[in-house]
């Protein structure tokens, strides 16, 4: 290994140590001080900033591929990473390099060792110190347009000290009950909380409570509510392993089909999300979404780890999907997808989701379970998993993640079957470096 991959590996291991357990903390005021230590003002940075529960991600790949296809020039950040860390931090689609991450983390720590010296201070978060180290970067690297994905929550994210020229707002569900609330309405009032003052905000489908406190807070911000649904249809034409082919129509008039190379039927609305988004943009700073820019930036959008077809022989697909609304939506692609094939699941998870719930909704679809271990402090334990599957019913069985991603391939060659590997990001991760996928 060389010297300066030593570095950074020392680097990542001291920022990964901020992170998880007691280290998790809420506020702006830490993220402020990190910025003004590396005297960055965010307000010089035009952004989109896009939060929820499922789909931000996609949404936010989306956006910016199109933004990028236009010719600005662009960044995402987005959160969590499968396999390497600059996955986060991209300008123009491509990752940070390593020597300008060495640097930035550098930076990043001598202005977290200042700002925590002051009065009433205290150590960055590892969402922190990320979030304070892709904004310096993006403005080093003079980014025009870029489009941040929150982290956990909303109204306390880190990233929700920009002011963007617009918010989205995805899906929200029951997530992370520990830290934003115990009920449906809590976590819809902290996502909800990126909701700027006379900033528009576009809006995914929502459950009816969901949906009545963004009108609430949309309403006392003065900010502009418009909802995707009623903006933007789109539907599919088509569908095979190597995406979809999009009918889509928006209050304009149809624009030409396209191709969008990510699968399952919740990507639809995703798409509508991005493209309402898109047409905002485009008449807010005269941009030139044309057709052929448009098709272009569908065309090239990657979000891996989600509805991921990893190998094709015997057919291996991967989700990163980890509550119920993202079981209930797989299980819609995976009904549509088998035909009269089984399938095999392997699954890992983290110790606070709703396994029972995940399991069930996978059930009708699913033939039977591999569970496998996860490299995490969080992972659910093994008999615990175990007894979830029994729960839901679920014939399951116990395998290192090895042995299982290998079974489970050997299976689905003789039974010319499918298998899903789905639960965690961590999970994902693990099995694609397992089967020799980059990302």
């Amino acid at each position: 290994m060389s010297k300066k991959s030593l570095i950074l590996d020392a680097k990542l291991t001291y920022l990964y140590s901020r992170q998880g357990g007691s280290t998790v903390k809420f506020g702006l005021e830490t993220t402020r001080a990190l910025l003004k230590e590396l005297g960055v003002d965010v307000q010089k940075l035009p952004c989109v900033h896009v939060a929820g529960t499922n789909g931000k991600g996609s949404v936010s790949a989306m956006i910016e591929a199109v933004l990028r296809a236009t010719g600005l020039r662009t960044a995402l950040y987005t959160s969590p990473h499968l396999l390497r860390f600059n996955e986060r931090i991209r300008v123009n689609g491509e990752m940070i390099p390593n020597d300008d991450l060495v640097r930035l983390l550098s930076a990043v720590e001598r202005a977290d060792e200042r700002q925590a010296a002051e009065e009433g201070g205290r150590q960055g978060t590892f969402f922190e110190l990320t979030t304070a180290l892709a904004m310096k970067w993006f403005l080093d690297q003079q980014v025009q347009l870029a489009v941040l994905e929150t982290g956990m929550g909303g109204r306390l994210d880190s990233t929700n000290v920009v002011t963007p020229l617009l918010t989205v707002l995805t899906e929200i569900g029951m997530e992370h009950r520990a830290y934003l609330g115990n009920t449906l309405e809590k976590i819809a009032g902290e996502k909800a909380g990126v909701i700027k003052p006379g900033r528009p905000v576009i809006v995914g489908p929502q459950k009816p409570a969901v949906m009545r406190i963004i009108e609430e807070q949309a309403r006392e911000r003065g900010a502009t509510l418009l909802r995707a649904d009623e903006q933007v249809s789109v539907r599919r034409i088509s569908q095979d392993l190597d995406g979809q082919l999009l009918a889509v129509e928006t209050a304009a008039g149809p624009w030409p089909n396209f191709r969008l190379p990510l699968l399952g039927d919740f990507q639809l609305e995703n798409c509508a999300l991005a493209i309402t988004a898109l047409e905002w943009l485009r008449d807010a700073l005269l941009l030139p979404l044309t057709p052929e820019v448009m098709s272009e930036g569908l065309a090239r959008t990657r979000w891996p780890g989600r509805c991921q077809v990893a190998l094709k022989d015997p057919l291996f697909i991967v989700d990163v999907g980890h509550n119920p609304d993202a079981a209930r939506a797989l299980a819609t692609f995976l009904k549509k997808l088998k035909g009269n094939r089984p399938i095999a699941l392997v699954c890992g998870m983290l110790a606070d989701k709703d396994a029972v719930g995940f399991f069930r909704l996978l059930k009708p679809v699913v033939d039977g379970c591999v569970l496998v271990p996860i490299d995490s402090e969080r992972s659910m334990p093994m008999e615990q998993l175990m007894a979830a599957a029994k729960t839901a019913r679920l014939p399951a069985v116990e395998n290192s993640l090895a042995e299982g991603v290998s079974n489970a391939r050997a299976w689905a060659k003789k039974n010319n079957g499918i298998v899903v590997a789905a639960g965690s990001l961590y999970l994902v991760a693990a099995v694609l470096h397992e089967l020799g996928v980059s990302v």
